[in-house]
């Protein structure tokens, strides 16, 4: 039986290094450029407007899982599903790189499309913005005839999001790879890797409409941007480096548009913040990817940043979350590891109470890819996690390297109370199914 090590590492305890007090630079920044962007077309999630809106039916199974609600999303990946959802409305949005799906919050398919009908892309990371009540999404599209790159930016114009869509195509010609996404009352933020502007915010009023909005570029990246549970207008970005946390968010001026403003930098003093190595699985001798030591989403709530990375903890991969206030300084900091199995692609959702969930897999030399989450209460001892969950277990090993660039974690966006994941699974071949899973709280 293996041993799982859920060790506490806590701001005043063990397992940090003792740092200097952060230091605020309030640095503004003017965007470098703008251009306006017309939607494309307001987008039905149907498949009669078009012939390149076929209908992609997926999932279902609907089913308990170690006592949580569980049904199937996407079934027919490859190694890099992507897999995403979003909470609201009484929907759950599905998104992967071969598709959109709309589930009932019980697990029923509803409705079901390729990214072709959303000008096609991948990479997609989804959200719910309870404050405005509209989906979005980004798609980035390195095929385009026209060689743009577009970042593709949908939103729902309501929270049902079988109805109309409007999708904005950013051009981001230097672009490399998909980006992350975030969300405030009233921005819409993407950052990217590649060229000199690569970050752009744009006005979620506009983009809900339907209206040809504004996007306004920013020099260089602030950060990954952050999905603001909490109703205020500024939009947070959060950057990690070697030695610091570096906190920006966009303001708005007194003319009307957005500035980049330097909340801290902050010495963060981690003791594990190592590269998570690759990790083994059952059966071969290749190794899997363990996902990334930058966080790959974060949370604003209730005025603090929460997120989870996964990282290197004595050779193996390991998942560490945090609770960071917004001048860098760190409220908790929590390590779930263990000596037999290496913990990777890591997410972490947070309700209105600070109840906490953190979706990861599972693998080792004794097991297939595997979904998995631990929980929190709020008032549970600083820096510790509940009993890691079993959601399913993996039934073949990957022939790559490559295994989905996410998880997906996010609280409903109904309730702010109920927390959800999505985690991948191999099946007999080795491919990427994913099991969605609903974990009540009260």
């Amino acid at each position: 039986m293996k041993k799982h090590v859920i060790a506490a590492f806590i701001f005043i305890g063990v397992g940090f290094t003792s740092v200097n007090a952060q230091s605020t630079i309030n640095t503004i920044v003017k965007p470098s450029r703008t251009e306006v962007v017309t939607p494309i077309r307001k987008t039905l999630f149907t498949t009669n407007n078009g012939t390149e809106c076929k209908e992609r039916k997926q999932g279902g199974n609907i089913r308990k899982e170690s006592g949580y609600l569980a049904f199937d999303g996407s079934m027919d990946g490859n190694r890099q599903v992507d897999p995403q959802i979003a909470v609201g409305g009484g929907y759950v949005l599905h998104g992967t790189n071969n598709g959109l799906i709309i589930y009932d919050k019980k697990g029923n398919f509803i409705q079901g499309v390729s990214q072709n009908c959303f000008n096609n892309g991948i990479d997609p990371k989804l959200f719910f913005n309870a404050h405005n009540k509209v989906f979005g999404f980004d798609l980035w599209n390195p095929w385009d005839k026209e060689k743009k790159k577009p970042v593709n930016i949908s939103i729902s114009e309501t929270s049902d999001p079988t109805g109309a869509w409007n999708t904005y195509p950013v051009p981001a010609r230097k672009g490399v790879d998909g980006g992350g996404i975030g969300y405030s009352k009233k921005w819409i933020g993407y950052s990217f890797p590649g060229g000199k502007d690569r970050t752009f915010v744009m006005k979620m009023e506009d983009a809900i409409a339907g209206k040809p909005v504004t996007v306004y570029h920013f020099p260089g990246s602030l950060g990954h941007p952050i999905a603001m549970q909490d109703a205020i207008d500024d939009l947070y970005f959060f950057e990690i480096t070697k030695t610091d946390f570096i906190i920006r968010r966009v303001i708005t001026s007194s003319d009307g548009s957005p500035v980049s403003e330097t909340v801290s930098k902050t010495p963060h003093g981690l003791k594990h913040f190592g590269w998570p190595p690759q990790s083994p699985q059952k059966g071969t001798d290749q190794k899997t990817s363990s996902g990334d030591r930058n966080p790959k989403n974060l949370v604003f709530q209730n005025g603090d940043i929460w997120f989870s990375q996964a990282i290197n903890y004595q050779g193996r991969a390991a998942v560490q979350w945090h609770q960071v206030k917004t001048d860098g300084t760190i409220v908790q900091t929590g390590l779930i590891s263990s000596e037999n199995s290496s913990y990777i692609q890591t997410t972490l959702a947070v309700n209105k109470n600070n109840d906490v969930l953190v979706g990861f897999q599972e693998t080792s030399e004794n097991m297939f890819i595997s979904p998995r989450l631990a929980f929190r209460k709020a008032n549970d001892p600083k820096g510790t996690v509940r009993k890691i969950v079993s959601l399913g277990e993996g039934k073949g090993f990957t022939d790559g390297v490559s295994w989905g660039d996410y998880s997906g974690s996010v609280v409903d966006g109904d309730n702010f109370t109920d927390l959800w994941t999505i985690q991948s699974i191999t099946d007999t071949d080795g491919k990427g199914d994913t099991v969605i899973v609903k974990v009540p709280f009260k």
